[in-house]
């Protein structure tokens, strides 16, 4: 994509130099120009109104975000006009457009949550899509998106794979067992890792038939109590507990299951956890840790201690559980003293309680945010359900001014502008 739009850049560079210094136009070029402008705008439009009837709403990625550069960039070039004829060697038009963005590849792999958040709003509250009772799980403390329509759920003895429908396709039988926390993730390759029952950190391959050790504990003294794999690096991100004492690590493991980073302390040598129970990755790199009775831990990529949530208002205390974060970079964690699920930004100011204690969803523990679907998957203490919700729709980023279709459709002819949503500190949703 960088290199595609490298391309495209120096073309217009190229043109805009050409035009600036080595020719000269006629009065009617500035008019012939602003056409283009327009013209272009149009073919941007049409390709949205395609993308909106034919792409399938789970393909995040859209080249869209790369023409609406084009569109913002375009305004900004100054013309001159002078006397002479126009003669330019290179022409700007959509066909080169297409032609850069055809040779784009895009693969399943890498992180596509960046720069996709001006394509995205929150609603005005939580919106209810479904329920799924899981089978042979007694409650829901921990939930794994894999695809559409399919996750891990665990509870504190069993790891099952389901459908939306809650029909078993698959149960680990060694996994770790008498604690809730975050026991499994899964991987690029949508294989399974989870702790196992000697605390071993294991592989499940993607046709379920092969168990590998991933990472073998080798020191008795620390146990793995949670672990993620992050989107865009697809290092693992492991919560390590002392039995000896009662303290906590974060420790980083390469796609290899080679240790490369230790998080312990703050810049003053003071241990930042207790007792990691769930942790996840926020868009921005940091590394974000529910600690046991405590607090949302938070720490940069490199380590360095950002701060801790301690519960709204601050020191109010906090019963973290279930968390994890969104497209837009929120920070969503279960309270088990609110029984909540509160929403914070990524730099840990209280925006609301985003969901509270339901009838059809019970105490909320368990939470997974699906970055393709945009929706939240919440497990529930008090019963084997979990309940899904929307909150984060996509908006339409690019604004046109052209005129109704002959048709006479005209979904798509009123100009379009960018809402923000403003969440109110402390309000309900």
């Amino acid at each position: 994509m960088l290199t595609k739009a490298q391309r495209l850049k120096d073309r217009i560079d190229y043109v805009l130099y050409d035009l600036l210094n080595n020719v000269l136009c006629d009065l009617n070029f500035k008019h012939r120009c602003k056409k283009q402008k327009i013209e272009m705008i149009r073919h941007i439009v049409r390709l949205r109104r395609y993308e909106h009837r034919y792409v399938q709403p789970a393909f995040i990625f859209s080249a869209l975000q790369f023409l609406s550069f084009t569109k913002t960039a375009l305004p900004q070039i100054h013309l001159t006009l002078h006397t002479s004829q126009l003669s330019m060697t290179e022409s700007l038009n959509k066909e080169d457009v297409m032609e850069s963005l055809s040779a784009i590849q895009i693969t399943e792999r890498g992180n596509r949550r960046v720069g996709n958040q001006c394509l995205l709003k929150l609603t005005s509250g939580a919106e209810f899509h479904q329920s799924l009772t899981v089978t042979d799980v007694y409650r829901c403390l921990h939930i794994s998106c894999v695809t559409l329509d399919r996750v891990w759920v665990s509870d504190q003895y069993n790891i099952m794979l389901t459908d939306t429908t809650g029909v078993p396709l698959h149960r680990v039988e060694d996994s770790c067992s008498g604690y809730y926390r975050g026991l499994q993730t899964v991987n690029s390759e949508s294989e399974l890792i989870y702790i196992d029952e000697d605390y071993n950190i294991n592989k499940l391959s993607k046709d379920m038939k092969t168990t590998t050790t991933f990472i073998e504990r080798t020191d008795s003294t620390w146990d793995p109590w949670c672990v993620y794999c992050s989107p865009s690096t697809w290092d693992l991100l492991v919560g390590m507990y002392n039995n000896d004492t009662y303290t906590g690590k974060v420790t980083r493991y390469n796609q290899s299951g080679q240790l490369t980073q230790t998080i312990q302390n703050d810049n003053t040598g003071r241990g930042l956890y207790s007792r990691p129970y769930y942790i996840t990755e926020n868009n921005n790199g940091d590394v974000v840790v529910s600690d046991w009775l405590t607090a949302v831990v938070v720490t940069e990529r490199g380590g360095r201690h950002r701060f801790s949530y301690t519960g709204h208002p601050s020191g109010s205390g906090l019963l973290p559980h279930g968390i994890c974060t969104d497209a837009l970079s929120h920070i969503l964690v279960c309270d088990g003293r609110t029984e909540t699920v509160q929403m914070l930004n990524k730099d840990g100011q209280f925006l609301s309680h985003l969901l509270t204690e339901s009838q059809e969803m019970g105490r909320p523990r368990g939470l997974s945010y699906d970055v393709n679907t945009h929706r939240l998957w919440v497990g529930s203490w008090d019963n084997n359900k979990v309940c899904v919700y929307r909150y984060i729709t996509r908006q339409d980023a690019l604004t046109d001014e052209h005129r109704p279709r002959p048709d006479g459709d005209t979904r798509y002819t009123t100009p379009r502008h960018n809402t923000t949503h403003q969440l109110n500190e402390g309000k309900t949703h």
